[in-house]
């Protein structure tokens, strides 16, 4: 299944969504695709901030919130859901849940059953109520995240145990997780907030194993040039999208106002779709959100630059992405009354 060809307009969320396809709604020829919003961090307010585990605890703690949160973001118009193994390993469950390994593989696995059972339950009992204008596609993205969100350390935000670490370290330690999700089920991967290219490249190569498998990638990013860890994000997404299994390209859990600059860099050089979920402008080890009454222009903006999956991370709310979805909706409608003038 393609990631473009199910959602031609998407919102994602962290818990993500995809989008339903305005174009077909409205009429008119410009592909857009997507809508996604947060979840682990709203899974996280229920769970200890100091968890190393993060929002993956509750895949063992709370797996009925996990589906709550889920749930929340699809009434709020994502079409697309990621799955909360962003922060989940074998080791990590082993070292501080005292997981066997087995047991491990299990609560991974859990994470991919709990977002498609919320999605399933969702259209159940949506289809007889929102009518046509709401009945989507919907589809689960499994959540990779970098080697650095597992070490509780905060190195995902710059990436560099990349210089210690060669490619087949990097290489060995994503294996298990994107194995565990793909025999899972999931519709596709979602390789997310990566700092550096060569992290990027290493869980690409490891896709190769499983030929049949579709992914997304999106980097974080530190300034309106820059991967977190150095590259140039121009660079980075041309080298990614020398892969056949990549399908879309972008930016996710990076100040929202870096994305405009972001994007303009790669103007005329990606041939992909964009992603874009950027955070609401706080960072989480302030331990709290404020709203962003920016984000929605931020967001109009980058429409205007291609973006076609389109969502928020970190202190993103579902209400945000009912907003999000709204404001993409308004002016969709907008231009179609335009352009029948």
């Amino acid at each position: 299944m393609s990631i473009n060809a199910t959602v031609q307009y998407s919102i994602l969320c962290r818990q993500y969504a995809t989008v339903q396809d305005y174009t077909s709604h409205f009429g008119f020829g410009e592909t857009l695709a997507g809508l996604i919003g947060i979840e682990c961090t709203t899974i996280w307010n229920h769970t200890s901030h100091d968890d190393p585990l993060w929002s993956a605890r509750a895949l063992i703690d709370n797996p009925g919130e996990i589906k709550r949160v889920h749930t929340s973001f699809l009434h709020s118009g994502a079409n697309i859901i990621l799955t909360d193994s962003y922060q989940a390993s074998i080791e990590g469950f082993c070292r501080h849940a005292q997981c066997t390994s087995e047991a491990a593989i299990s609560v991974i696995k859990r994470s991919v059953s709990i977002a498609k059972e919320a999605c399933q339950e969702f259209l159940e009992e949506t289809q007889n109520k929102e009518g046509n204008e709401l009945s989507r596609n919907l589809l689960v993205g499994g959540s990779v995240g970098p080697y650095g969100a597992c070490q509780f350390d905060k190195s995902e935000y710059h990436g560099n145990y990349v210089d210690k670490m060669n490619l087949e370290e990097l290489k060995s330690w994503h294996r298990p997780r994107i194995k565990i999700l793909v025999e899972a089920g999931v519709d596709f991967l979602a390789v997310e907030t990566i700092p550096a290219l060569v992290e990027a490249e290493a869980i690409l190569q490891v896709l190769n194993e499983f030929p049949s498998v579709i992914c997304w990638v999106s980097f974080s990013c530190k300034d309106q040039t820059h991967l977190c860890h150095g590259e140039k994000f121009c660079d980075a997404v041309t080298t990614v999208e020398t892969y056949k299994q990549v399908e879309a390209v972008g930016i996710n859990c990076s100040a929202p106002e870096h994305v405009q600059g972001l994007l303009s860099s790669i103007h005329g050089k990606s041939t992909k779709p964009i992603v874009v979920y950027a955070n609401n402008g706080q960072e989480w080890w302030k331990k709290r959100f404020d709203n962003n009454p920016d984000y929605i222009s931020y967001v109009l903006g980058w429409l205007e630059q291609g973006a076609k999956i389109i969502g928020g991370c970190c202190g993103v709310t579902p209400a945000d992405i009912e907003d999000i979805r709204n404001a993409i909706k308004d002016r969709l409608t907008t231009k179609f009354i335009h352009s029948d003038n």
